[in-house]
Formats: C-alpha cells, structure tokens, sequence
C-alpha cells in the first residue's frame, strides 16, 4: 500500500468537508451547489432600503433579534430546535444582505431544499413574517422599506410551506 492511498482519501474527505462547513462550529451538511441564484430572488437595487436596514451591521442586528424571536415562539420553536443555531444565522445574514443589495455572497441552500423536511404549515411561515416585522419594527425600519423586503421574500412561500 502506497502512501498515497491512504492520504488521498483523507485529503478529498477533509476537502469535502470544508466546502459544506464554513465555521468551524457548524455541522457538516451533504454538499450542495453553493449560487446566489440559491436566494430565491434577485438583490434589491435600492440604497435607500440598504440605508433603512443599517447596512451589514444593521442586518446582522436584525437577524439577531429575529433568530432570537423565532426560537422563543411557542407557535414556531419547534421547527428551530434541533438546528444549526450557527449555520442557520450565517446563512441568514447572508441570504438578507445578499437580498438587501450589500454585497455578500448567499452560501446556503435554495429554499426548497433548505426547508424540505420541516412541513411547516401556512400558519408557522405566517408566525416567522410576524416575528421577522417584529424584529424590523424594534429595528426603527420604516414600514415602507420593511414592505420592499417582504415583497422579495414573499414568493419564496411556495417553496418553504408543504404542508
């Protein structure tokens, strides 16, 4: 057995390993194809909702008390709890400031993909807007630009209720 048998495979799996893991205290996932086509939509081209939302930091602030308030709702704790809680608000930053034209770069998985096996139901999605405007509200975002973000969001539904 050569040397390099043994370390071929070892070097390819470690490889693998790193393009569907990209923090170290994030679960390996199956590899996917990583694409901002992934995000459901298309950036919105506006600086004036960037500005409205804070820019990244604003963003990430967001995600923050979204995150927090969707994995204390009674109605929707359930779909969280055995998450990535470290994947899930990477990806979520990237998927709002890749949506939210600030330049990032969406890694996660397309929506369908993504919620495959959750079955949320039309009220849980319905909950997770509640929380989200709630989470823009305490972020002093103006209801108009609160309303260009959801419009983006809004088709994604198809692909995220199956149930």
């Amino acid at each position: 057995m050569n040397i390099l048998t043994v370390i071929l495979p070892l070097v390819l799996v470690g490889a693998q390993n790193e393009m569907s893991k990209t923090h170290p205290d994030e679960f390996a996932v199956a590899p996917y194809e990583q694409s901002n086509a992934n995000a459901g939509a298309d950036p919105i081209d506006n600086a004036a909702v960037l500005a409205a939302f804070g820019g990244k930091e604003g963003i990430d602030r967001l995600v923050e008390n979204f995150s927090d308030r969707i994995i204390a709702d009674p109605r929707i704790e359930g779909i969280f709890r055995a998450r990535d809680d470290v994947r899930f608000r990477r990806t979520l930053k990237e998927h709002f400031c890749y949506l939210l034209g600030a330049g990032c770069d969406y890694t996660g998985m397309d929506m369908e993909r993504a919620h495959v096996d959750h079955g949320i139901t039309e009220a849980e999605f319905n909950a997770v807007v509640q929380n989200l405007q709630l989470a823009m509200n305490d972020a002093g975002i103006p209801f108009r630009m609160q309303n260009k973000f959801l419009a983006v969001l809004a088709p994604m539904q198809r692909s995220i209720v199956t149930r």
